[in-house]
């Protein structure tokens, strides 16, 4: 499996391969950029059919925490790191000691934290083993209410750039994904009045929101051509692609999951079709927000940290349009300028 020559590597400053044999544990770790401070991102546990699909989550996931931390204003470099294995069916405690004790070895130079498949209880065990963890419970905890609270400031903004309106109310909203952040996202965007079309692999989910929130349930593979506003990608990354993007009738893309954009020439065509992309890793930025301020953890200060969401994208849009580029090279390159003079 070759790295340096990786079609996703990106002058990463070290990947690390864990391995322990007693806990079945196989894990890789990817440390983009430290300019801005330790490398700081979440792990993700998930079944990848294979370990290059793994490589390929873990170079992508953290340069895109690089930028995200960038473009937040935070002292943190960008990092991530991904666990291969079933998350319904791992011995827990002895898959995170062993991974805390991976990430001991780092010396500090990443921070992990919570992502999908992983819970703060599965960080709490991690970090017995090591201090070098994130979203610790009794501090900043579970990231997931922030991340979606940006998120849907994210959705306001990018209606109020196309639509010039402040109101969700009447809007029709497609979120593909249900999980923690999903949820808190739905009950957002329900509570101001937006009608919602979900789906998810998880049925218990999708009852939640169902019932709550009086959403429609469609099948997965059907959520891409649903006559709405918004389509919110809130599950796994690379669902804007060749196939889904002709399927698309929503003229705003703006939801959590990180690496939206199969390619970036993905961001072109949707630019050419009128629709409005909101980038992925500035718009869900504020689960890392919140993580930034657990040291002297106070949630008033992380709410108002997040809710500068809004006023990013919007600079993003405005600039996007006066340039007549993508949203997404306009994020890229902001965030590049921020990494570039902390050297």
């Amino acid at each position: 499996m070759a790295v340096f020559n990786h079609i996703s590597f990106d002058e990463h400053e070290q990947v690390v391969f864990c391995q322990d044999k007693e806990s079945g544990l196989r894990a890789i770790v990817a440390v983009h950029n430290t300019n801005l401070g330790p490398a700081v991102g979440g792990c993700r546990m998930w079944n990848y059919e294979s370990d290059d699909e793994a490589l390929n989550d873990v170079l992508r996931l953290s340069r895109g925490m690089t930028y995200k931390n960038a473009l937040a204003g935070l002292e943190m470099g960008g990092g991530k790191s991904v666990i291969i294995a079933d998350p319904k069916t791992q011995d827990r405690e002895a898959l995170f000691r062993a991974f805390g004790r991976c990430i001991d070895g780092l010396g500090g130079k990443y921070y992990s934290a919570e992502d999908v498949g992983v819970s703060t209880a599965d960080i709490m065990i991690a970090h017995e083993e090591t201090p070098y963890m994130a979203g610790l419970e009794g501090k900043s905890g579970d990231p997931s209410p922030f991340t979606a609270l940006g998120t849907y400031l994210g959705i306001k903004a990018a209606v109020k750039h196309q639509r010039g309106i402040d109101s969700l109310k009447g809007l029709k909203i497609s979120v593909q994904g249900v999980g923690h952040v999903g949820y808190y996202l739905c009950r957002h965007l329900h509570q101001e009045g937006a009608e919602l079309i979900v789906t998810d692999i998880n049925q218990s989910s999708l009852d939640r929101v169902a019932t709550e929130f009086g959403a429609t349930v469609v099948a997965p593979q059907d959520i891409y051509h649903q006559d709405v506003d918004i389509y919110a990608p809130c599950a796994l990354g690379a669902t804007i692609n060749d196939t889904t993007i002709p399927l698309l009738k929503a003229t705003i893309v703006a939801g959590c999951a990180n690496n939206q954009l199969a390619e970036a020439r993905h961001g072109e065509k949707l630019k050419e079709l009128g629709v409005l992309y909101a980038p992925d890793y500035v718009i869900n930025a504020g689960g890392i927000i919140n993580v930034s301020f657990e040291k002297d953890y106070d949630a008033t200060l992380a709410t108002q940290k997040v809710e500068e969401i809004y006023n990013t994208l919007t600079r993003i849009f405005v600039q996007a349009d006066k340039q007549d580029r993508t949203t997404a090279s306009v994020a890229d390159d902001l965030a590049r300028a921020i990494i570039e003079a902390a050297k």
